[in-house]
């Protein structure tokens, strides 16, 4: 892995460790809700579950707004594709925040 890989991992989980779940104020990446993170060239795939298939879909919808936003703001992100799973929301969330404004994308 190339150095500036390196360093755009690891902005990425900076990142991610500022996100909390709201319900209960811990880290996204302390409750280990990450699952994967795919990083190529400029775009950024999060796959994450929540802490629950039944967390209120508010919270649901704030945690992976959040991931989209706080990566986006890195520079050498152009685009961030955010994938929940396990959640009786996940499809409505998935669609909502991927199709979010990004005035970064071409």
């Amino acid at each position: 892995m190339s150095q500036a890989s390196q360093e755009l991992r690891k902005h990425i989980f900076d990142e991610l460790t500022k996100i909390v779940d709201p319900e209960i104020d811990v880290s996204i990446m302390e409750l280990e809700l990450i699952d994967n993170i795919d990083i190529n060239g400029s775009e950024v795939k999060v796959d994450l579950h929540l802490t629950s298939p039944f967390c209120p879909a508010i919270f649901g919808f704030k945690i992976a707004q959040d991931v989209h936003d706080y990566l986006l703001k890195i520079d050498g992100i152009n685009d961030v594709n955010v994938n929940v799973s396990n959640h009786f929301m996940a499809e409505a969330i998935n669609n909502q925040v991927n199709s979010s404004n990004n005035p970064k994308k071409p």
